[in-house]
C-alpha cells in the first residue's frame, strides 16, 4: 500500500498522533510519501526524523497512492482537496483538534481504525464540489476554482451591505440585500452555512444550498436546489471590490463581475471507517442525546 500524508502541525496533542501514524504504517510496511512543508515541520519539532520521500504539489499524487491521509482538522481536508482534486484517491481525514464533521477518525481509535485502512475495509463517500468563473480575469482563482464546502461572496471594507442579484439556471431568482451569500454543497451545509441558519444536507443528497448573509430582506430564507443548478451572481454595493471566498481561499471581485457556479465534472473521495458515519458524528457534534442502541 501507497499512501501521502499531509497536515498542519497546531499543538503538542498532534504529536502522538503522527507517532501512532508513522509507527503503524511502517510495521506494516506501508510506503509513505509525505508532504514536503509538513515532513520539515515535523523533523523540526523532532517528531520523526527518518528519511521519507516527499511531495509539493497535486501533480506528484497519482493513480499509484491508495490513499492521502489528512493530520488535523476540517479545513486540513480542505486544503488536502486542493493537493487530490480529479485524481480520485481517498482522503481520510485524523482528527487533531476539536470534534469535525470531515475528520472523524480520532486520536484514540487510530491503531483500530489504520489496521482497517490496511485491510481495506472502508467505503467511498463521493463529495460534490462547486467550480468558480467570472467575467473579469482573476489569476486568484483561475488555477484552484473550486471549493469543496461553500462559495461566499460578501462585502468588504464597508459596513454597508451588498446587493446581489442571483440567477438560478439563467432564470432570475431575488436580489439579496445582504452582508453577502453562501452556495454550500451538502458537505458545507454543516459549516458557514448552518451558522447562516442554513438546513444540514446529507452527503449524498443531490441539492446545493443557498443561504444569505444577515438579509434586510425579510422574506430572505435559505433555499435548496438541484445541485445540477448553474448559479449566476452579480453584486453591486458601494465599494468598488467585494470578496469571494472558495472555503478559505479568499480573492477580490470588481463590482457588476459575473459570477458562474455550477458542479465540477469530478468529486472528492472521502474514506468512512465502520461506525464513524456522518450520522455518528452529527449525532455527537449537535448533542441530540446518547446513543440508545444495545
Amino acid at each position: 500500500m501507497k499512501v501521502a500524508i499531509y497536515g498542519q502541525y497546531y499543538q503538542n496533542s498532534t504529536e502522538p498522533i503522527i507517532n501512532d501514524i508513522f509507527n503503524f504504517f511502517n510495521k506494516n510496511n506501508v510506503e509513505m510519501i509525505i508532504e514536503s512543508n509538513f515532513l520539515s515541520m515535523v523533523n523540526e519539532k523532532k517528531i520523526v526524523e527518518t528519511k521519507y520521500k516527499t511531495f509539493s504539489s497535486h501533480t506528484e499524487l497519482d493513480q499509484s497512492f491508495d490513499l492521502l491521509i489528512s493530520i488535523g482538522g476540517d479545513g486540513t481536508i480542505l486544503r488536502a482537496a486542493t493537493l487530490v482534486r480529479d485524481s480520485g484517491i481517498p482522503i481520510l481525514g485524523i482528527n487533531a483538534g476539536r470534534l469535525g464533521f470531515l475528520a472523524t477518525v480520532q486520536k484514540e481509535n487510530i491503531a483500530e481504525f489504520m489496521q482497517f485502512v490496511i485491510e481495506r475495509k472502508y467505503t467511498l463517500s463521493k463529495r460534490t464540489l462547486l467550480s468558480l468563473t467570472c467575467t473579469t480575469e482573476n489569476e486568484s482563482i483561475q488555477e484552484i476554482n473550486f471549493a469543496m464546502n461553500e462559495i461566499t461572496v460578501s462585502r468588504k471594507d464597508t459596513t454597508a451591505m451588498i446587493t446581489i442579484d442571483t440567477y438560478l439556471d439563467d432564470e432570475y431568482l431575488n436580489s439579496y440585500w445582504a452582508d453577502g451569500l453562501i452556495i454550500s454543497t451538502p458537505t458545507g451545509s454543516t459549516g458557514y452555512s448552518l451558522s447562516c441558519g442554513g438546513p444540514i444536507l446529507t452527503p449524498t443528497v443531490k441539492s446545493l444550498v443557498i443561504t444569505p448573509i444577515a438579509p434586510h430582506n425579510l422574506t430572505a430564507r435559505p433555499l435548496v436546489v438541484p445541485d445540477e443548478t448553474e448559479i449566476k451572481l452579480k453584486v453591486s454595493g458601494r465599494e468598488e471590490n467585494y470578496l469571494v471566498s472558495l472555503d478559505s481561499r479568499v480573492t477580490t471581485i470588481k463590482n457588476e463581475s459575473i459570477l458562474t457556479i455550477k458542479k465540477t465534472p469530478f468529486q472528492i473521495n472521502m474514506v468512512e471507517i465502520p461506525d464513524e458515519t456522518f450520522l455518528k458524528t452529527l449525532r455527537s457534534k449537535l448533542l441530540w442525546g446518547e446513543d440508545k442502541r444495545n
